[in-house]
């Protein structure tokens, strides 16, 4: 693996783990901690430092540790082959759902804004706005 690719491949696990930490807030409210998923690991025999963890996270180094990734897989009750990436690996359907949730609150945060910060527009210019703003939000690529 060239630098660039193990660069490419620490930003994609950083997204995907980003994205799993986001999913965890919508379900439980709170993100997991960092102590919270070290603690997790560790019971089932893993070591996973404060150091190793913030390199995954922010995608600063990529992590080979099949047995990290094995846990944080259970930790975030997803597919390992999802957390590494591999191909044809499919998005869980809670993420996926969590995605089409965060979009359309997106969306909506943006047309309040719009119907706010533009005051007296016409019902007709409003519709088209929106009409827009949803479209886009449909054709948003998918993590």
């Amino acid at each position: 693996m060239t630098e660039d690719e193990s660069q490419a491949a620490a930003e994609d696990l950083a997204k995907r783990l980003r994205l799993l930490m986001d999913v965890a807030v919508a379900e439980s409210g709170t993100e997991p901690t960092y102590s919270q998923i070290a603690g997790y690991l560790q019971e089932r025999g893993t070591n996973l430092s404060r150091s190793r963890w913030t390199y995954m996270v922010n995608g600063h180094r990529y992590v080979q540790d099949p047995a990290v990734f094995e846990g944080l897989a259970e930790f975030f009750d997803v597919d390992a082959a999802f957390l590494l990436g591999e191909d044809g690996a499919a998005t869980p359907e809670k993420v996926s759902a969590q995605l089409d949730l965060v979009r359309s609150m997106r969306a909506a945060k943006v047309k309040s804004y719009a119907a706010r910060t533009l005051g007296d527009i016409s019902p007709k210019a409003l519709h088209a706005i929106t009409k827009f703003l949803d479209e886009e939000m449909t054709h948003m690529p998918e993590h």
